[in-house]
This record gives C-alpha cells, structure tokens and sequence, in this order.
C-alpha cells in the first residue's frame, strides 16, 4: 500500500496546507565548469582503468556530477552536443550499483530511471549503455520499457525490474497506476531526464512532474538528474527537478551545472540559380541539389516538419536516385519494425540518407552524420540548434547543416534562425501552469495504486513546479469531479470513479476501473489511427462483397504502420496514396484496418495528419519584422527575394518593426483585406475569426479567411478600401484589444474550437475513454460523447472544471490568446493602413493558401505554379499601369 495511506489524516486543511519545513541541505548552486580539472578521485579504480584503455579522460562536468548525486543533490547539467551528458547521468548509477549490497534492498532493485521523450532514444540510449558495462565486466542488468515492449516483458519488469529501467514518461504513469508500486519503486535512488527541455513545457511534462512527486513518497532520498543542451531559461527547469516545500513563497531550485565550448557549426541557407517559390512548403524545387548533398556526404539526415511532407520527400528523391542511394525513411506513423529496421542500418553505416520527422530531432547517435539537411523553416531558434546537434556529435567537430525553404517568407525565417543561432539564442519557453485535465488523470490513476487521504495527496500535488500554485478549493474541486464526474454528471453511475473509505480514504468504485485507466493513459491525444495492412493478391475484392452484401474477406497482412481515420474515410476503392515510401492501392477497410496493395500509379495522394504544425517563436518572428525594415540586411538576401520586396516597397510599403501594415484591395470580383503581423499562424487564424466577425457587424459582408505564420487575408463582398474612406469602418478600432472579451466569449460560445478543445480535456481527465477491453472507439464515436457532454455542461453546470480546463487550453493552444493580446496592445497607434488597386506583392504567399486541401497532390503543384503565376504578373503589373 502507498505510504500515502500509512500515516494519520493531518488536521483539516481549510485553505492551503501550512509550508513543509525543508530539509537540511546545502543551497542550490552554479557551477561552470570550463576551466575546472577533473577530480579523478570520484571515479573507482575499476573506472580510471576504463578511461585509460579508451584514451579517454573524464570531463569535469561528468565528475562534477558524480560529486553532486553523491551528495544527493538534484542537478541540471547544460552542455553542448558530444560533451558526454549521456555518460555524465549514468556515471553516478554506474559507481554506485558497482558497489551496493544487494542484501540491503527493500524493495524489488530497481536502482535508475532514465526517462526520455522519446522510444527511439531510449531505446539508443541503451544499445550504448552496454558497452561501458560490458567492457568494465559490471554486473548490472539494463532494460528498456515502452509502448513497443512486449507484454509479457513489462509483466515480468513489475516484479523483477533491471538495476536501470529506460523508458518514457506515459510507462511511469502506468507503472504507479498498479498495486506494487511501492515495491517496485522503494530502491530507486535516481531519476534521470534526458533532453528535459523537450519533457517539460507540455501536458507530459505536467504529468511526468506529478509522477516525480508520487515517486518521492516511495523513496524519500530520491535524486534527479535533468540533461539539456538547449535552455533559455535554467532556473525553469531547475525548478522542475525539485520538490517545491514552500511554494507560496518561493521556487526551490536544483544544483546547476554547465559546460561550455565545443565547435562552432557549420550552417548555411541553400541558395540556388533557381527562384525560390512564392508559396507552398515542400521545397520541391531544391530536391535535386539536396540529392547532389546526400551524395557528398556519409550519412545525411534530412528534417521536415510534418509526417505528410517526410513522404512527399522521400519520395521525390527516391524518383531522382539515379545513383541508387540507399535512402530511408523514418516517422511516428511506420511500424515500430520498419523503424527499429532503420535505426539499425544508421546504426550500422548501411544508409546514405534518412527523411525524418522529430522522431529523430533529440540526442540520438546513430552512425556518422556528417549533414543534417532541414527543409522548411524551423519556426525556432532552439528547434534549430537541436536539429543542427544531429550531425557530428562530437563536442570538437563542428556540425553541418543546410536550410532548405519552402517558399520566400520562408527564406526570410531561415535567415533569422540562422542569425539567433548564431547569436546563441534559445526561444523555448518552459514554464506553465499544470493542467487540470493532467491532474485528473493522476488522481484517477494514484487510487488505481491505492486508497488514498486528500489531504496528504493535496501536499504532494503542490511539491509538483506545475502545480505549486494550485488552489485547495481547485484541487477539491478535481477530486469531486474524478469522484462523481461533477454537479450535471453525478447522477450517472459510469462517471463515478471514487468512493470515500470509512477513514476517508479514496478508492476506486470499481476494480475494472484500473484496466480502463491502464488502456488510456497519457496526454497526447491523436486522431484516431487506421492500420496499413498489405493484403494478399488472391483476396476477394471489396467490390465483390459490395454485390453480396457481406463484409470484404480480406486475409491478414503486413502492417506498414497507421494513418489518420479522417484519410481514410475520404478514400474509395481504387484510390493510391503514398506511405512507408511505397505507393498503395487502396482496397477496402474492416474494423481498424486498412487492407491496400502495392501500385505504381504515377500520381498518388499523401495522407495528412493532425498536428505536427510548429508555430513560428515570438523571437523569430521579431527578427523577421526587424529584417524586413532594415534594407542594409537585404543583401544577404538572393536577389530575387530582393527584388519581391523592392517591389512591394514600390507598390505599397515595407512596414517597421513596431507597426503592422494592413493593406485592402479588389481582385475579381470580391474585395480583400491583408495584414501581417508576423505573429504565427495560431494567433493569426484567432485574430482572422475575431476580425471577421467584427466585420460582420460592420456589414462588410466577410466570406472567408486564410491565415499562416505570416499573416492573414479575409474576403468580403463590400469595398473595404471605400468603406474605410467613408468612415462606415475605422482600422483602428477593428483591431483594438477589447475583440478579446465580449467578441471571444461570443464566438467561442458558438464555434466547434471549444468542443474540440473539450474533446481533448475530455479524454485526457479520463472522463470519455478512447479503450475498453476488446474495443476502441472510433473518432466519430468520441466525438458524439463529448460533443453531447459539453453541451449539457454548458447548458447545466456552467462553472465545471473541465469547462475551465478546456478554456485554458484553448487560450495557451490553439487561440494563443497572450501572444495575440500583446500583438493588439503593441499595434494600437502603429496600423499602417494602403488602400491599393491590386493584389501586393507581399500579398501574394498568403493568397496561394486559399482552398488549399489537406491532401497532397501531384498536380497540386501544377495548379499553385498557375495560380503563382497569375497572382505574380498581377502584383507586377501594378508597376506599368
């Protein structure tokens, strides 16, 4: 049983609990390690000897880190690629496992955590773990666990777990979530979190930090170890790392330390004879010379942004492989066999060239990457740094990296990444306020481990960073909603979690509950997926079943990997598509599977996927207003690019960093409004709603909007240009802060946004469940109840939690309503307002955006060249007439 439910119930706890004394311990440090000396003495003899035969010496980051686990002090080390953080965070596990006394154990062994955002590092982590132990003869057993271990392994983990356990963060939820987590847990003496800046800063950041905080009552001495070459902001993740006692009045912090050094890279903006595109994101027109680059190199890794555009890609430079270049592809949509399958030939030298997603974005080492090739814009300076580690992960050699835009404002984001990195810029912003649909989630999982007092839980809550801050009457609220399901909901058996114990205690309502929590735990909620399956050429066709009126008999096959139920659903028998770098012929769905044979149809579709879309950084997007009016940067520029923006100036004006122009014109037979705030695509499509409904009131008569990282265009039927001249509208008050009040709560009341936003918070808290035990429900059937859910709650319960988590969401996510407020304050008094005759030149990207489908196509290409073309002589001639 936990040790939550071993001492008495505390006194009542009105308000907040009193501050935990905190314990004795020497006050957080910094320390830089650049001009220090290892102190060999740290490292056993056995240890020395290791380094000695490698020709290696140990840095003295890594001993400076022996020095401080030793003496239980929970450490953030920053250091560059290749430095050996890896190392570092084990070197403490490793001496100490070399000399513990098994007869000493409490518990089931376990000695290490090493939690990672990723399956694939894990599981790279630990092919290189091995071989310090093998070769210092350590008896230490390591181990991976993630969603791709078997069953059966992860049974036996339970009971007979290795020393380390490598793994992620949703496998320590579920770990908790049993019984005998206080059996497995009560050896661990530590955590180490590889990339933590990709860990926290999310929803799984914010359940990885509750679980933390459970993991502390199982072993009190615990010690965390946070590794990270890319942080802004340290005392954010040092922060992370420690339990918070006294959270109303300060942060505890974590030991900090850091190396610096480590070559410079090696990155440029590809440049080619060839124009870069007015529009579009698949860099197309560069693939032959990114061909020539895989050519000149060992092993290139080649970034996109978007599983979809990792297809489009890969098959584009397969087409072009008159070399025969051995070229994989690598996403989070292939079968964990294909992907183990190239991650082993990188592994092994048998590759020229993987297309990847952020699949392979973090600390992995596989191979000699000598290039890393990034196609489109990095839409962050710290994204891009993280990216360019790929290559050469040595901290003495310097990596090399190539940006590839997509399209011309793309150019000008690779420019200003470039510049920021240069510049030693890091754009991520960790810092955040815990969900409460997270919060839910764990409460419902700690009483799937054991009954358990609010009160003590409450207290352990708050030692969490994310949470510190939360309310006694918030945290009640949470427990009554996982309890009963909340005031509209409670008289509905199948939302009663909890029952209250005589003592006081918590528990489940019912023992099935702990298998439905296991089948749905964790924060990331997709689409749901449609199995690949290759099937057999002899099966009966799907037509055939059509005209008897039976379901398609289709045998089993090999499983390629998972689309997005939406992609599927727009498909009919006969259609191609690309996937897994092949072209299949779709043949017909039963249940969740998707039975396909191969093609070679010439003109596939690629399937899209949900998410995936980074936003452009606030730091970036500053840097590209203030690159856009400084007409000294421009010859850094290709000439071409130049040449757009010349033009622009001539047509209508190049704004300054602190204004925002916003330009009106007709085209055909519709009137059009630009602006170009630069402030990313989520704050530009919530801007775009807001406006459209304020033109609305305005009699404008808007049709319609379309919104990228840049800016944003909205069609009317009426004359803007002539209804700014008349007065009937005014700029400056269309943009003025107060559309974020009564415009916002009024058009979120009515748009599907919330519901989605609800669907999410829903499924997360627990509250609809995506698995049962034989069953999972499909994207329709989640949306039917939760969409009904959210309709009662609105209409009866008004104040629910989850109503208030979902609105959270909403504002920090998909609306992105703080950086669209600072927008609207810094612009009032700074609109630039041009009346033109014709589309702009500046104009013209955003334009290429209208009725753009969420399919790749071939001709799509074909049709965005014409329309370009169009759009292009339009904004040129402007000069003539």
């Amino acid at each position: 049983m936990s040790n939550r439910t071993k001492s008495k119930p505390p006194v009542k706890i009105k308000a907040k609990p009193a501050p935990r004394k905190r314990s004795a311990k020497p006050a957080a440090r910094r320390h830089d390690t650049q001009n220090d000396v290892p102190d060999l003495e740290l490292l056993p003899p056995k240890f020395q000897t290791w380094f000695r035969n490698r020709d290696w010496t140990p840095r003295a980051h890594q001993t400076a880190l022996i020095e401080r686990v030793q003496a239980n002090q929970s450490t953030l080390l920053i250091a560059p690629t290749g430095a050996g953080k890896t190392l570092a965070g084990f070197l403490p596990s490793l001496i100490d496992l070399s000399g513990r006394d098994d007869k000493s154990l409490k518990g089931a062994g376990l000695h290490t955590l090493y939690i990672s955002p990723l399956k694939a590092l894990a599981v790279d982590v630990a092919r290189n773990l091995l071989t310090p132990i093998e070769e210092m003869a350590l008896a230490i057993k390591t181990e991976t666990r993630t969603g791709d271990t078997p069953q059966s392994r992860r049974t036996r983990q339970r009971i007979r777990p290795p020393h380390i356990m490598l793994t992620t963060p949703e496998q320590i939820a579920l770990l908790l979530a049993h019984p005998d987590a206080s059996f497995l847990f009560a050896d661990l003496k530590t955590i180490i979190l590889d990339e933590l800046h990709a860990l926290t800063g999310s929803k799984r950041g914010d359940l990885l930090s509750l679980d933390i905080a459970a993991l502390r009552c199982f072993a009190p001495g615990l010690t965390t170890i946070g590794l990270s070459a890319t942080v802004a902001r340290p005392s954010e993740l040092r922060a992370y790392l420690v339990a918070q006692n006294a959270p109303d009045t300060h942060h505890d912090l974590a030991d900090l330390v850091i190396t610096t050094g480590g070559a410079k890279p090696r990155v440029a903006v590809m440049e080619l004879e060839e124009p870069v595109p007015w529009a579009g994101h698949s860099a197309r027109y560069a693939m032959p010379a990114v061909y020539e680059q895989i050519r000149q190199h060992k092993l290139t890794l080649v970034f996109v942004n978007t599983r979809m555009q990792a297809e489009l890609i890969f098959r584009d430079l397969w087409r072009i492989n008159e070399k025969t270049l051995r070229i994989a592809l690598h996403h989070g949509s292939l079968d964990v066999a294909q992907r183990r399958k190239v991650e082993a030939a990188m592994a092994a030298g048998k590759l020229d060239a993987v297309v990847a997603t952020s699949t392979l974005d973090l600390g992995i080492d596989w191979g000699d990457v000598d290039l890393v090739v990034i196609v489109g814009a990095p839409k962050g300076a710290s994204r891009l740094i993280q990216r360019i580690g790929r290559a050469n992960h040595r901290l003495d050699e310097p990596s090399k990296a190539l940006l590839v835009p997509g399209n011309r404002f793309e150019l000008l984001e690779c420019r200003a990444a470039l510049d920021a990195a240069n510049a030693g810029v890091n754009d991520v912003t960790l810092a955040r306020t815990g969900g409460l649909d997270v919060l839910s989630q764990h409460i419902f999982g700690m009483a799937c481990q054991a009954p358990f007092l609010p009160d003590a839980m409450f207290i352990e809550v708050r030692s969490a960073t994310p949470y510190s801050a939360l309310t006694r009457q918030t945290f009640d609220r949470v427990v009554e909603f996982v309890s009963t399901g909340g005031y509209a909901l409670k008289s509905y058996d199948r939302f009663a979690r909890l029952k209250t114990n005589d003592d006081g205690t918590l528990r489940l309502a019912h023992p099935k509950l702990a298998q439905i929590y296991r089948m749905n735990v964790g924060t990331i909620v997709d689409t749901p997926m449609i199995k690949i399956r290759v099937t057999s050429a002899k099966t009966r066709r799907p037509t055939q079943a059509k005209t008897t009126g039976t379901r398609p008999a289709f045998t089993g096959g090999r499983v390629l990997g998972e689309v997005d139920e939406h992609f599927v659903e727009q498909l009919k028998p006969g259609d191609t598509f690309a996937f897994a770098g092949q072209v299949l012929r779709f043949e017909g769905l039963r249940d969740t599977d998707a039975f396909v044979s191969r093609s070679n149809a010439p003109d596939p579709m690629i399937p899209s996927y949900t998410g995936g879309k980074f936003p452009l950084s606030t730091h970036l997007a500053e840097r590209v207003r203030a690159m856009l009016a400084d007409r000294t940067y421009w010859h850094h520029l290709p000439t071409q690019v130049v040449e757009w923006l010349d033009l622009q100036s001539q047509q209508s004006l190049i704004p300054s960093p602190h204004d925002v122009l916003v330009e009106t014109f007709p085209r055909g037979k519709r009137h059009y409004l630009v602006a170009y705030p630069f402030e990313g695509r989520l704050a530009h499509q919530t801007l775009g709603m807001l406006l459209t409904r304020r033109l609305n009131r305005a009699k404008a008569q808007p049709l319609g909007f379309v919104a990228n990282d840049y800016g944003l265009l909205i069609w009317t039927a009426r004359d803007l240009s002539q209804m700014i001249a008349d007065e009937d509208l005014d700029i400056a008050d269309l943009f003025s802060e107060d559309m974020l009040g009564d415009d916002l709560d009024a058009w979120l009341a009515e748009s599907h946004l919330m519901k989605r936003t609800f669907r999410n918070t829903a499924v997360i808290s627990g509250l609809i469940e995506r698995r049962h035990p034989g069953k999972e429900k499909s994207g329709r059937q989640i949306t039917m109840s939760t969409d009904l859910i959210y309709d009662v709650l609105r209409k009866h319960d008004p104040g629910h939690i989850l109503l208030e988590a979902a609105w959270a969401d909403a504002a920090q996510g998909l609306l992105d309503i703080a950086r669209l407020g600072k927008f609207l304050r810094r612009v009032q008094g700074h609109i630039k307002h041009q009346a033109l005759s014709k589309v702009s030149p500046l104009s013209v990207p955003i334009f290429l955006e209208i009725g753009k489908e969420p399919v790749a196509h071939a001709a799509s290409d074909v049709f965005l060249r014409e329309a370009a073309e169009d759009l292009i002589r339009e904004a040129t001639e402007q000069q003539t007439t």
